[in-house]
Formats: structure tokens, sequence, C-alpha cells
């Protein structure tokens, strides 16, 4: 806790505890000058300032100061928290400190100097009491000699009227002459800051343009000596390459024009043209073998004059690459007969380029890039041979001076993607054809096989594909006129061909109906168009309800949704009279009751015959089913002998049940 945060009772009590402490220590020791042992105030370290010529009280005044200073409770809060502040400011809070303590010190030397009379205003009823104010000493010599516990008694009651009076009195006018005196202090060392300030501003100044003419000498001197290289570089490049030079593969950094060439006489003897071919290979055509020999000249001279020596350090950065003619000589018919020796130009060894070229990816058109293939084109691989020898290279990449016979069109050829777009313009049609149980889908990844792009680039769209697209539906699922099997309703599997009953496409039909679904970029589900149509599509097209005559057994049936519901004997055309009754797959025309049934109208207008029956159901044109009361039996070998035009003649009772069970399109086979 804080001298500032006690109360005044607190103070009190703890300043008597010690004097009791202090009285205790004296008696033991047996001091007869001893003082009490009051904490005091730390001093500045500064001289308390004398005022009108008065001299400084002794030491007794000072210690009663001091006394007094240490009991009051402002102060001493005071005190504490200038030390305080002391222990953690700067620079800025020593200077106050100074000042503080210099305030304090003067108002120690007030109170030194005032006189007695002002130090006690208020009158005290007790004289022992202001006489043991003024002698602190005599009244501990008394004290010590009289009982310890009386004197305790009237120490404490002395005490503590004495601090009450000082407390009361003094407080207030401790604090105007602090606050005066700490203002005049301020005053004085606010005035010797400012001075200190202009003194170090003029020195810094000073001390400024010193540093600044030294600068300026520095960076003259540097200047100088970087003028002196520049120039001794621009003077040195009008007679050599320039850093970082070189001549068609040659360094001739920092070079004169003859020590270029005598190193150019030295490579010659060992000269070799690499040719680096599209797959990696290479290939070499050596010097010695064309009589190769260097011819000195007048181009180095020319390429050192172009050089302007005052551009030198642009040389650091841009490296300069010239390719030129150089001084040489050499077999023509030599060079010829090595170019034909090369692996390159065997003409086996070549593939073509492929130009770019749309190309249907993941259900668009998209542009395929070029490929640069290995054929040579020889009139521009001679030419930069040519210039390579004569430019003293050492290397000559055929793909980089294009010496293959290149592509046409490439990938961002406007032509190409053209093309593309167009063809992609085709693809949004999507066509299901129901073939129940199966289904066909025309969709883009089929579509795309009729769209065509010639070598020009011109779309067309093909539709004589169209039309094979469309045989291959009917070669599938067409069976009018297709010999096909069929199970009989014995169990047997026979081959029926021939009738006019099943599924035929109508191509032409169906073709103008596809091409208009492309067109139009439709998405349908659709039957195809058909010219003929049958029951079903899969193992076999009647489906389950249909009728079936066994020629060969003489038998009859009628099959509905795959059970027999009626059998019987049955006669059929007469083989050996020309009118056997044809096998096939056939349907029910229609059905008539009281019909009478005619052959061929003879030239006397007469007809072959003429027979009334009850119940008849073709199905072939004139032959059908029908009751034959005539007939005096069924079945067996009857037909042969006393068979019909080519009707089936059934017992009047069958053929009244049948006509009940038959319909129109019902299917009916006839087989052997």
């Amino acid at each position: 806790m804080s001298s500032r945060d006690k109360r005044p009772e607190d103070i009190i009590e703890e300043s008597i505890k010690r004097s009791f402490e202090d009285l205790n220590q004296s008696k033991s020791r047996k001091e007869t000058d001893g003082s009490y042992d009051i904490p005091r105030k730390k001093s500045s370290g500064k001289k308390t300032p004398q005022r009108n010529g008065q001299p400084r009280r002794d030491n007794q005044a000072q210690r009663e100061n001091s006394s007094r200073e240490e009991k009051s409770p402002r102060k001493a809060s005071r005190q504490s928290g200038e030390k305080e502040a002391s222990s953690k400011g700067g620079s800025k809070e020593r200077r106050s400190e100074d000042a503080s303590a210099k305030a304090l010190s003067r108002r120690e030397a007030r109170e030194e100097n005032r006189p007695p009379k002002r130090k006690a205003r208020k009158k005290n009823s007790n004289p022992s009491s202001v006489s043991s104010d003024r002698d602190v000493s005599g009244m501990r010599r008394q004290e010590a000699r009289e009982d310890v516990s009386d004197k305790r008694r009237k120490k404490k009651a002395y005490s503590e009227d004495k601090l009450r009076d000082r407390e009361s009195e003094k407080l207030d006018e401790t604090e105007r002459v602090n606050d005066m005196d700490d203002f005049d202090d301020f005053d004085d060392r606010d005035e010797d800051k400012m001075s200190r300030r202009g003194r170090r501003k003029k020195k810094d100044k000073n001390k400024s343009k010193k540093a600044k003419k030294a600068a300026l000498i520095a960076v003259g001197s540097v200047a100088g000596v970087l003028l002196a290289v520049y120039i001794g570089f621009a003077m040195y490049f009008n007679s050599h390459f320039m850093f970082f030079t070189e001549i068609n593969g040659t360094d001739c950094s920092m070079k004169s024009v003859d020590q270029v060439e005598d190193e150019m006489k030295k490579k010659v003897g060992d000269y070799t043209l690499t040719l680096k071919e599209s797959g990696g290979g290479t290939e070499t055509i050596v010097g010695s073998d064309i009589s190769i020999q260097y011819v000195p000249g007048g181009k180095l001279d020319e390429i050192v004059k172009e050089q302007n020596g005052f551009l030198w350090p642009k040389s650091l950065w841009d490296h300069p690459k010239i390719e030129t003619e150089i001084g040489v000589q050499y077999d023509e018919a030599a060079l010829g007969a090595s170019i034909a020796a090369l692996g390159c130009m065997n003409p086996e060894a070549q593939t073509p380029s492929v130009d770019a070229h749309p190309e249907f990816q993941e259900g668009q058109f998209v542009v395929a890039p070029e490929v640069v293939g290995t054929q040579i084109n020889s009139e521009v691989f001679n030419a930069k041979v040519a210039e390579a020898i004569n430019g003293f290279q050492p290397t000559l990449d055929l793909s980089e001076t294009g010496c293959y016979a290149l592509p046409r069109f490439v990938s961002d050829s406007p032509e190409v993607t053209a093309a593309a777009a167009a063809m992609n313009s085709y693809l949004g049609a999507n066509i299901t054809y129901d073939f129940n149980p199966n289904t066909e889908v025309v969709d883009s990844s089929v579509i795309s096989q009729w769209v065509r792009v010639d070598g020009e680039m011109n779309v067309t769209f093909d539709e004589e594909a169209v039309r094979g697209y469309i045989q291959t539906l009917a070669d599938k699922y067409n069976t009018k006129g297709v010999p096909r099997p069929f199970t009989t309703a014995s169990g047997n599997v026979v081959t029926v061909e021939g009738g006019g009953f099943g599924w035929r496409i109508d191509q032409e039909a169906e073709f103008g109906a596809l091409l208009a679904n492309i067109q139009n970029a439709e998405t349908v589900t659709r039957e195809p168009n058909y010219s003929s149509r049958g029951i079903s599509h899969g193992g076999t097209d009647v489906g389950s309800t249909y009728a079936e005559v066994d020629l060969t057994n003489q038998r009859m049936y009628f099959i509905k949704d795959g059970q027999v519901v009626l059998q019987s004997d049955c006669v059929t055309g007469n083989p050996n009279k020309g009118h056997a009754t044809p096998q096939g797959y056939y349907s029910l025309a229609w059905k008539q009751k009281n019909r009478t049934l005619r052959g061929e109208k003879q030239p006397d207008g007469t007809y072959e015959y003429e027979t009334p029956v009850a119940f008849w159901m073709p199905f072939n044109g004139g032959i059908g089913f029908h009751d034959a009361t005539w007939q005096s039996s069924f079945g067996g070998r009857r037909y042969q002998t006393h068979g019909s035009h080519g009707c089936v003649n059934l017992p009047y009772s069958i053929a009244q049940q049948l006509y009940d069970l038959m319909y129109d399109g019902v299917p009916v086979i006839c087989h052997y």
C-alpha cells in the first residue's frame, strides 16, 4: 500500500510504533544524546539555497523539519509517487525528477528560514508538549530516566496531538509553496533546454554540409572512372566484336577480325555439317568429302564496321547472334553425291505429312493437329545445305529450316475450323427405331460416319451412306419372302419360304424420313416405314395366334395364344393336276358366308366351275379355307386324287368353328 492510500490515523500509529522501537534501542545501548530514528527523505544531491543571506539552521532544526515532513501523509504520498515515476521514466522523467527535487530543496529552505513564531499558529494548552516539540533530544533524555510504561503512555498522547495540529496548519501552505517553486524550476529548465537545442542544431548542420561535400566528391570520382571505362570500351569495339557475339554459331566475343579468321582457318580442316532429323536422328556431311576450303573475305570487316561502339553495354544482355556467309569454297559435285547417300533421302524411309483435319471425338468433331512427316522437299533441302556450308554453320535442323514437305493445313487454319463447325451441324439429331423388343439408335456417332470432308476442306453429306444404313436395317429385320424357321403344332421345326406375310421396310420412304430427322436435328422414337408388316419381331413374326396347314400330313390347326384350340383333317389342292396348295406365310384377307366360288371364265362365258360354300376365308388370292360337303372323306392321300384347285377343304362343322376363330390379318402358315 502506497503512502497516498494510507489514512492519517494509520500513518500516526506507524510513527508512534517506530518511536517506541527507537526508545527501546536507545535504552539498551545506553545512548545519552541519540535522537529518534525517524526515516528521512533522501536528498536530491543539490545544496539548499540560502535566501537574503540568512545562515542555515543547525542540525537540530533540520531534524525537526525532517520529522515534520515524515509525519505529513500527503507529503509522504507525494514523495512515494515521485520515486515510482523515477523508476519508470526515461530521459524526460529524470529531468522532471530533478526539477521536483530542486523544488523540494527550496521548500525545505523556506521552512528553515521561516520565523519560529509562524510555525505554531494554534496554541497548545499543554506547555510540556510545546517544549517537547522544540527539543526532542531533551525529551528523550528525560523520558529515559522515567519508568518505561509511563513514558510510553505520555509519548503516545503527545505524538497524536502534535501530528493533528501540524496536519491542519501546514498542509495547504506547503502545497502552495511547492507549486510555485515547481513552476519557477520548469521555466529555468526550458530555457536551458532551448539553448542546448540551438547548439546541437548548428553542430548537426555543419556535419551535414561536410557529409554532402564528401559524397559529391565520391560520386564525381566514380563517375569519372565509369566514363573512362565506357569510352575505352567504345574505342576498343571499333575494331573488335562486342561481348557475347556469335557468328554462325562461332564465339567471336572481344576478338578482332584477324583473330576470328585465324580460328576459322584452323577449324575448316575439321568442318562437319550435322543434320538434325525430326525423329531425333542425325546424319553428317564431312567437309573433307566435299574438299571444303576457307577463303578470306571482307564480310567480317563489314560486320565490325556496322557495330556502334558507343552502344556496347547493350551486348551484355542482347547477346548478338549473326548469320552470314563466310568465304568458303567446295566441290559441288561431291556435295551432291554426299546428299544422295544420306538415309533421309531414301524414299522408302520417308512418310508424308498429314494435314490438320476435323476428327470425331467424344460426340463431336474437333480439329486434329497436323503431322509433319519425314518426306524431304528436295529443292528446299539442297538450298539449306548449301547455305549452311557457306555460312560455316556446324548444324542444320531440318524441321526448323522447312526441309520437310509441310502440311497444307495446320490447326489454326480457318478452312479446318470452318469444316469442323459445318460437320458438327449434322450431329444434333437422335432417332431411335422401335423393333420391339429391340431398338436401333441413330445418334452423333452414327451420323458422323455419313459426314465427309475432302482434301480441300469441303464438307458433304453422304446420302448413299444413309441408304446403306437403311439397307442394313432391312437385312436384319425384314421377314417377308425370306425363308425362316417355323415350329409346327406337332413340335417339328421346318423351314418355310414364300408367301406374302412378314416385315418389309419401305426403304425409299424411310430414307426421306431419316434425312428430314437429321436436317431438323430432331430427337424422336418411332418405327421405320413398312411396306409389309408382321405380328412381332424376334423368333417368329406370326406371333402366338395363327392357322397352320400341314400339307404333308393333310392336317389343319388353329393356335390361339400358343395353344391348339381347333384341329382337323383336310383336303388340299391336287398336285397331280397342277393345283397343289403353295407353301409360305400368309394372312387372312377377309371372310364371308354363303359365297359361290367360281373358276376361270371360259370363252363361251361359262366358268370352269361354280361351287357354293357356306363359309369362305381366303388367305392367298383365290385360295382359302371353306366347307366342302361334297368330299366323302378328309385327310390321308385323298388330295392326290380328289384334291381341290388349291383351297383347303374342311368338314362343314370345322369350317364353321374356324370361321368364328379367324379374323382379318391373322397369319396362315402352309408347310410340308
